[in-house]
């Protein structure tokens, strides 16, 4: 899988997961509803200006947009989604920013020189 659809499946995740309809972000970044329509389905592809704005709007950082989890597997993804899903966005932006920071910190301890 390319950056590209990387990209796109991310954005829609974390739209999603932020609560956002495509308007909405759309909104939040001063662009065209139909233009994050087109992003999210590989149609067109945003400036690094844009990826900013995205990003910022989607609260994460620009690096995430391109990361591919998608080889990371849960047993239980559904009901995890749909637990976050039904959680207010403030909260669930504090949450998975608390949960980040604890998972860096671990990796940053784990790979410091002893």
């Amino acid at each position: 899988m390319g950056l590209k659809e990387i990209f796109a499946r991310n954005l829609r995740k974390f739209r999603k997961t932020e609560g956002h309809s495509q308007m909405t972000l759309a909104a939040r970044c001063n662009t065209d509803v139909s233009y994050i329509g087109q992003i999210e389905t590989g149609k067109r592809f945003p400036s690094i200006k844009l990826i900013e704005k995205i990003a910022e709007a989607l609260d994460v950082e620009p690096y995430r947009l391109f990361k591919d989890e998608s080889g990371i597997e849960y047993d239980e993804m559904d009901e995890n989604e749909d637990f976050l899903g039904k959680l207010p966005p403030a909260i669930r932006r504090r949450m998975i920013q608390r949960l980040t920071n604890a998972l860096d910190i671990c990796v940053r301890d784990a790979l410091a020189p002893r």
